[in-house]
């Protein structure tokens, strides 16, 4: 049984989340104006990576691009995981907490409101672009199957929506990465919110042992991180090409967006450890308490904050934001950017992004 003082702080949340989305109706048909002076923002891209911690991505050789996006940006020094493993911290991102889940099982479904479900309320579009998606059946929980996971649901949080993987219209709205180049060419084809997620390959997961046709960057076995051709290089290389095609959209050129580059979680060390096999339980803002011996983590975890250990956070502004390495050392998790998201479109807010004590939004990158 999880912790009852957790439970506690997030039932408290959950009553100020129903005051909040109570009010968000009418907010939502002022969208479009200004908040402290961040001016109106027309679209959010989301690129998510997995498994690998800021120190290990930012500054290596491996990803001369990402650095050079930090660099020439600005990035959140102190952005955490909510928790671990991946599945947990994709469903904190679109609906403000993990729901008491910690594992990966893949026929996890949560019958809670979301990020999407905010954004249609306020007359707005959002799509998922998730590499390898199998289009033929986009409620499939891997592909091409199990032992060759280059796609799998657990990174693809709004599947396991029940609101949305029960309606076939809201299907629509997740398409295969290859649909974000054509949606891109024209502003009114963009949605105003893009999750985009690359393969098991390209976003340094790794666990793909045979060549997959088609996907020139199979396989990409666990660990495989340094060198070329390893994790990280071809992470660096699907971001630089994600980024710079945004970057010649009308959506970036025309209108004040935003990209944000994070990873899930931290490092993943494999090792039967109290940690679960990852490399550390740091986290902030509303993380899980979670208790001696929890069975999502191991039989010697000695109980406490288990969050998601620090992950690299960079942000990027068209016009009017943070740039020439801006750094912030607030403490940021993804129920921050989550609460961004919800504050710039005065959307209301899920779960624990409206605990405004703990979970700061991350609005301070949108100004100059």
């Amino acid at each position: 049984m999880k912790n009852r003082s957790w439970r506690k702080a997030f039932l408290i949340v959950m009553l100020t989340t129903i005051v909040s989305l109570a009010q968000a109706g009418e907010k939502g048909k002022q969208a479009t104006s200004s908040i402290n002076g961040i001016g109106r923002i027309e679209h959010v891209f989301v690129i998510i990576l997995e498994n690998h911690s800021a120190s290990g991505v930012i500054g290596t050789p491996d990803t001369p691009y990402i650095t050079s996006l930090a660099r020439d940006y600005a990035s959140a020094a102190k952005y955490y995981g909510v928790t671990h493993p991946s599945l947990p911290n994709y469903v904190a991102l679109i609906s403000g907490a993990n729901w008491f889940i910690n594992n990966d099982h893949e026929d996890n479904r949560f019958p809670h409101s979301n990020l999407a479900d905010q954004i249609e309320a306020a007359h707005k579009t959002w799509a998922g672009y998730m590499e390898a998606l199998p289009t033929e059946n986009k409620l499939a929980d891997f592909w091409p199957d199990k032992k060759t996971p280059l796609y799998a649901s657990k990174h693809n949080p709004f599947v396991l929506f029940n609101n949305i993987r029960n309606n076939p219209k809201r299907l629509e709205h997740i398409k295969p990465y290859t649909a974000l180049a054509d949606d891109l060419t024209n502003e009114k084809k963009t949605p105003n919110f893009a999750l985009i997620v690359p393969d098991q390959c390209n976003d340094m997961h790794g666990g793909v042992y045979t060549s997959v046709p088609g996907y020139p960057e199979t396989p990409c076995p666990y660990g495989s991180d340094k060198g070329k051709g390893g994790l990280l290089e071809k992470a660096d290389k699907f971001v630089k090409n994600t980024v710079t095609r945004i970057m010649h959209s009308p959506a970036w050129t025309h209108t004040k967006s935003v990209i944000v580059i994070i990873a899930d979680e931290g490092d993943y060390n494999g090792k039967a450890a109290r940690l679960g096999k990852w490399d550390s339980p740091a986290g902030c803002c509303d993380s899980p308490i979670l208790p001696k011996g929890d069975p999502d983590i191991s039989a010697d975890w000695p109980g406490g904050m288990y969050g998601g250990g620090l992950v690299p956070a960079i942000v990027l502004v068209s016009k009017d934001g943070k740039r020439g390495g801006y750094v912030s050392h607030t403490p940021y998790n993804h129920y921050s950017l989550l609460a961004t998201i919800e504050t710039i479109w005065h959307l209301g807010l899920l779960g624990f992004a409206s605990d405004t004590e703990q979970v700061k939004p991350m609005t301070e990158f949108l100004t100059k």
